[in-house]
């Protein structure tokens, strides 16, 4: 029988904060743990180990995303908490985003229609959130909505977070300081989501994947390391296996 202090310790580790998923590729690339994802096609996009560019260790995970449609391809896992979701992920991007839209993280999401995404990438050559079912972004791809993202620099490693809420809430953090055009929430106002709350949407997040998917003829190279996804934010200088 547990004593009354067992059962208090119990507890404590049953709502640990550390990650779900913590990964930073130092013993390679396994593809039961992160296969490749590729909903409809795939034509020309590649993901490989890379030992010669790392954001820490030696390691990261190599995307070389093709052009158009059929050019993306993504690795990830379904690993994924069932309350609050907060991912870090360090990215490092060959070429800066350009006007078109393209997406670097892709999440299945039964809050959408079947076969819908939540969406996270660029348009505007700024960071931006993308609701497939309607094509909503946040922030609105008004003057002022661009204003209020960040560009992703390129040939740069950077921490890159976000949370997404059991009530709907929307946070991302580049660096560790949060993106204003990037934040829905109650009690916070964001003049620049018009277009995201017109819906009452909730994320109902079942898997997450990193890689490319370009809606026109851009290609990039993309690298990912030390990725947590867990259901309390770690922060930047959390350390990866």
């Amino acid at each position: 029988m547990f004593g009354k202090a067992s059962l208090l310790t119990l507890a404590a580790l049953s709502t640990s904060t550390v990650a779900q998923v913590s990964e930073g590729f130092e013993s390679g690339l396994d593809a039961t743990a992160w296969p490749t994802y590729a909903p409809d096609c795939n034509q020309g996009g590649k993901i490989s180990l890379d030992t010669t560019t790392a954001a820490s260790g030696k390691n990261s995970v190599r995307v070389d995303g093709a052009g158009g449609y059929c050019g993306h391809i993504f690795f990830g896992t379904t690993k994924v908490p069932s309350g609050d979701v907060y991912v870090k992920v360090k990215v490092k991007a060959a070429k800066a985003l350009t006007d078109s839209h393209v997406s670097f993280i892709t999440m299945t999401d039964s809050a959408q229609a079947a076969g819908k995404h939540l969406r996270i990438g660029g348009q505007s050559k700024i960071l931006m959130y993308n609701r497939e079912s309607d094509d909503a972004t946040l922030p609105d791809l008004s003057p002022n909505g661009i204003a209020a993202s960040t560009a992703l620099p390129a040939n740069t490693w950077k921490c890159f977070e976000y949370h997404l809420g059991t009530d709907g809430t929307i946070e991302t953090w580049l660096d560790g300081t949060a993106i204003a055009g990037l934040t829905a929430k109650k009690g916070t106002t964001n003049p620049n989501a018009a277009q995201w709350t017109r819906s009452s949407y909730t994320p109902k997040i079942t898997g997450i994947y990193f890689g490319w998917e370009s809606y026109g003829g851009d290609t990039n190279t993309f690298w990912y390391d030390d990725i947590s996804i867990s259901g309390t934010r770690v922060g930047c200088n959390a350390s990866t296996a």
